[in-house]
């Protein structure tokens, strides 16, 4: 069995290494050439910068919500509210969670300068009863931003009525 794995995980690296070794063009000693692209386009670290946004352009009213103890089972929500600081639109690209308990949300549309955009996340507290800190990782135009939610979830009372585990349906 391992070493099928192994032979086929060999098989894979050969094959790899002679595809990307037919799109390499003859240079001369020392150059850098991608051979994705043309002779005549420019690679992208090469381009000028195409917007004038930093980082402080996406300025968060706060990076860290503290939802304090919450119930387990219905999900803990908050909004995360920005300010575009900078002269041009700020377009959040992606909000990464750091776990699949938390769920970030966000429209997508640029926020002119000035406006207000809004991050909205959801903390999925069933069966998850104890203290909890997640990271969601903002990325757009202007730079990245780690936004942090964090809190306790106390664990569901106990319901006096046993729980149906039997395979029947009941009316």
């Amino acid at each position: 069995m391992m070493r099928n794995v192994l032979l086929a995980m060999s098989l894979v690296f050969v094959s790899g290494s002679v595809v990307m070794a037919q799109g390499v063009k003859s240079m001369t000693p020392g150059a850098v050439q991608n051979s994705a692209m043309p002779d005549n386009v420019v690679a992208p670290a090469e381009q000028k910068a195409a917007t004038t946004l930093t980082v402080e352009d996406l300025a968060f009213k706060s990076i860290v919500h503290d939802f304090g103890t919450v119930q387990e089972g219905p999900d803990a929500t908050c909004k995360f509210t920005f300010v575009n600081n900078g002269k041009e639109p700020i377009i959040i690209k992606q909000a990464k969670p750091s776990c699949g308990c938390t769920v970030p949300k966000f429209s997508g549309e640029p926020v002119p300068p000035g406006a207000t955009g809004t991050i909205d996340v959801a903390y999925h507290t069933k069966g998850k009863p104890n203290p909890f800190t997640k990271s969601i990782t903002v990325i757009s135009n202007a730079g990245t931003k780690v936004l942090t939610i964090k809190g306790v979830v106390e664990k569901a009372p106990v319901s006096s009525v046993p729980e149906n585990t039997s395979m029947m349906k009941t009316r």
